[in-house]
């Protein structure tokens, strides 16, 4: 396989698991050097090792999102053992609880603000003045359908979804003309530990898809380095969707 990211460096928040760790693996089978950015320190590592075990070069970077000093911090990093940040995903996120709003806990709705939204700002916050000194970059925020749907259960998911998706447009109308390619990745419904918590909530239409129809994680991190590679001039300052079959035939993947 051809390494078309040799040389490059990048960060992926949530990277312990699911669409984070994929993507950071696949990074570094296109050879980019990655930092894995998660709270939880030993699985970070351990995908660390792995990745290093076979020839890539990796850092783990134990990162709470809803903490500014420690994207700071993880950015830092990157910097420091890398020498530059070429690719910036902003993946963590989460969607528990699943609750209506009347029955919503606002301490656990604002968690979720904390982390889906405020996150991906810390993220741009710390990540943009080096790739503007740079004169390149690209930020990918893990977007979701959700972002222009409405769905029971929800409020929390969607809202800072589309909060999310207004930040890529922002970010890219201040930033694109100075190299720097915002765009967001909404992948539909993916094989993670997600889709169990959605499944076990029981509201909405989401919770009665069959697993079978969720996607590989290996699909969005493909297409996240694809973005990276390749694609996110096409796509800045919008979401690509894994649902459209000509994106997906773009990025080599199944249709």
């Amino acid at each position: 396989m051809t390494k078309r990211l040799t040389g490059k460096a990048a960060i992926v928040t949530g990277a312990s698991r699911g669409i984070g760790a994929a993507t950071a693996r696949e990074f570094a089978d296109q050879g980019a050097s990655v930092v894995l950015a998660a709270r939880t320190a030993e699985a970070i590592e351990t995908i660390a090792d792995e990745i290093r075990r076979d020839g890539g070069s990796a850092e783990a970077v134990v990162c709470d999102v809803s903490r500014f000093d420690d994207v700071a911090n993880s950015v830092e990093r990157c910097t420091q053992s890398f020498g530059r940040i070429d690719f910036l995903v902003n993946n963590a996120g989460v969607i528990d609880p699943i609750s209506r709003l009347a029955d919503s806990d606002p301490a656990e709705w604002a968690r979720v603000v904390d982390i889906n939204f405020k996150g991906v700002y810390y993220g741009l916050r710390t990540a943009i003045p080096h790739m503007e000194a740079q004169g390149s970059g690209v930020i990918v925020n893990v977007s979701s359908g959700a972002a222009t749907g409405a769905l029971e259960g929800w409020s929390h998911y969607c809202s800072t979804k589309a909060a999310v998706l207004s930040l890529t447009r922002c970010a890219d109308k201040e930033y694109g003309p100075k190299g720097i390619h915002v765009v967001g990745m909404s992948p539909g419904t993916v094989a993670t530990e997600m889709q169990v918590a959605i499944k076990a909530s029981g509201i909405n239409p989401v919770s009665q898809l069959d697993p079978s129809v969720h996607i590989p994680a290996e699909w969005p991190a493909k297409a996240i380095c694809w973005l990276c590679a390749e694609g996110a001039a096409d796509y800045a300052g919008t979401d690509l969707s894994l649902r459209d079959e000509e994106s997906r035939r773009r990025i080599g993947l199944p249709v």
